[in-house]
C-alpha cells in the first residue's frame, strides 16, 4: 500500500514524523513501527543517507548513555559477560557453517549472516564484507535477514524476560548476547527496565549495553581471522573506536559525580537519540528488503538466533 504525495510533501511528513519520535510519547519499539510503516506507504524520502545518520546517531546515543552509568558496575558486568560472550561467538560461527552447509546456501551470505549474529549484527557483516569480496546483493541479503530479526527482537524479548520473571541482571546479559544489533539491545533492555519501579545501578540497560560494546571489540579478531584465511587483498580492520568514548563518559560520571543533573539530561537526550534512531532503521526496512532476503538465509538466521537464543537464557537461569 502506498500513498501519492510530491517529493516535497514526502519529505515534510517524514520530518514531522521524525520531530514526533523526539518527543516522550514514542518509545523504542513504537518508533521502529512508525518507521516501518512509513516505508510501506509513502516511502523514505532521505534513504541514500539513512545508513550514514544511522550509524553516527546510534554511536553518539551509546556514548551519551555513558553518563548515566557506572564505571565499576561495568566492569563487573563486563567480565561476567566475557564468558558468555566468547562461547557464544564460538558456537554462533561453527553452526552457522555447520547450517549453511546443510541449507546449501551460498558461501559468502552464510558467512556473513553468522557474524552478524555472533557479534553485532549491521556493523560485523559491513566489517567482514569487503575482506570476503562480498557484493551488494550478498551484502543487502545477509543485512536484511539481521534487521528483520532485530525487528521482531526489539518487541519479543521484553516480554519474555517478564513472563520468565528475569531480574534486570539476568535480561541485560540475555538481550546482550541473543540480539545483533546495539540499537535493538539498548532499546530491549531499556523497554524492560520500565517493568521496574525504580532505578537500579545493575539495570537492564547498564549490563546489556556494557557487554555488548565489549561484545563489538570482537569485530577486530574476527576481521583479522578472516582476512588471513581468505587471503583477501583488502586488510583494513574496522575498529569501533567510539567504544572507548563510552567507557570515558562513565568514567566521568562516576569520577566526577557533581554534574548528575547535567549528565541526567545527556541521558535523557540519548535515549531520545535512539529512540530516533529505530526509526530510521524501520524506514529503511521495505517490503523489497524483506523479499530480497529468501528462505534459506532467513531460515539460517532464525535458526541461529534460536539456538544463541535458547542457550544463553539456559545458561543464565540455570547457573
Amino acid at each position: 500500500m502506498s500513498f501519492k504525495f510530491s517529493e516535497i510533501g514526502k519529505k515534510i511528513v517524514f520530518i514531522l514524523i521524525l520531530i514526533f519520535c523526539c518527543t516522550p510519547i514514542v518509545d523504542p519499539p513504537l518508533a521502529l513501527l512508525i518507521g516501518f510503516i512509513l516505508a510501506q506507504t509513502i516511502g523514505h524520502p532521505f534513504l541514500k543517507w539513512n545508513s550514514k545518520a544511522t550509524s553516527w546517531l546510534l554511536k553518539i546515543s551509546v556514548v551519551g548513555l555513558g553518563f548515566g552509568m557506572n564505571l565499576h558496575h561495568a566492569i563487573t558486568a563486563g567480565k561476567e559477560g566475557l564468558y558468555f560472550t566468547i562461547f557464544s561467538i564460538t558456537i554462533t560461527m561453527l553452526a552457522g557453517w555447520l547450517i549453511g552447509k546443510w541449507l546449501k546456501i551460498e558461501h559468502k551470505i552464510s558467512y556473513l549472516i553468522s557474524s552478524g549474529t555472533a557479534i553485532c549484527g549491521g556493523s560485523a557483516i559491513a566489517a567482514v564484507s569487503p575482506i570476503i569480496k562480498a557484493d551488494d546483493k550478498q551484502m543487502s541479503v545477509a543485512l536484511g535477514t539481521v534487521f528483520i530479526l532485530n525487528s521482531l527482537a526489539l518487541f519479543i524479548f521484553p516480554i519474555i524476560g517478564h513472563l520468565l520473571d528475569m531480574s534486570q541482571h539476568e535480561f541485560g546479559i540475555w538481550s546482550a548476547i541473543a540480539i545483533h544489533d546495539t540499537s535493538s539491545v539498548v532499546g530491549a533492555a531499556s523497554r524492560f527496565d520500565q517493568y521496574f519501579p525504580s532505578t537500579s545501578l545493575e539495570s537492564a540497560l547498564q549490563v546489556a549495553t556494557t557487554i555488548k560494546l565489549e561484545r563489538a571489540l570482537w569485530i577486530i579478531p574476527l576481521s583479522i581471522l578472516t582476512a588471513f584465511f581468505t587471503k583477501g587483498e583488502n586488510k583494513k580492520i574496522s575498529i569501533p573506536y567510539f567504544i572507548g568514548f563510552f567507557i570515558l563518559t562513565m568514567a566521568i560520571s562516576t569520577f566526577v559525580p557533581q554534574f548528575q543533573a547535567a549528565y541526567s539530561a545527556i541521558v535523557l537526550v540519548s535515549k531520545q537519540g535512539l529512540t530516533v534512531t529505530l526509526f530510521l532503521i524501520g524506514a529503511g526496512l521495505s517490503l523489497k528488503t524483506i523479499q530480497a532476503v529468501g528462505f534459506k538465509p532467513m531460515l539460517q538466521g532464525i535458526l541461529l538466533w534460536l539456538l544463541i537464543s535458547l542457550i544463553s537464557i539456559f545458561t543464565i537461569l540455570t547457573f
